[in-house]
């Protein structure tokens, strides 16, 4: 299993609206999973979700000023030798602290590697709160 900086963070989840309630995808799967993929060049204007609200509403944290610099930290402290991960219709699976660092920079495109079909979930309707960030 990877020991990279990922490694180093609590246990991360990839979450999306299922049949019945929230799926999730164990990040460290994922990257397990795509290991294999070759990378490819992506138009960060293609990413849908850097025009979107991504981290906060809804039912996710309110964006304090000091949620706001948690993310600001977590995207200084990225590191950009690994890809982003997406899922077959381009949907952001792993990496959008790298990508709002590259938009940050100025970029016009990011390393990606891109699921041509779509790993079946960890856990299906589930709770967030309820699942372990233990590693």
């Amino acid at each position: 299993m990877n020991t990279g900086p990922f490694h180093e963070m609590r246990r991360q989840y990839h979450f999306w609206p299922g049949e019945s309630g929230i799926d999730a995808w164990d990040v460290d799967r994922l990257i397990e999973l795509s290991a294999g993929i070759a990378s490819e060049e992506v138009e960060l204007a293609s990413i849908a979700e850097i025009d979107s609200v991504y981290w906060f509403g809804g039912d996710r944290s309110r964006a304090t000023v000091r949620a706001v610099i948690d993310h600001v930290r977590l995207i200084a402290g990225v590191d950009r030798s690994f890809p982003v991960i997406l899922g077959p219709n381009g949907r952001v699976m792993d990496g959008m602290h790298r990508i709002a660092r590259a938009l940050l920079e100025g970029d016009e495109t990011i390393h990606a590697v891109r699921f041509t079909e779509l790993p079946p979930p960890d856990h299906v309707d589930c709770n967030p709160v309820e699942l372990s960030y233990e590693r």
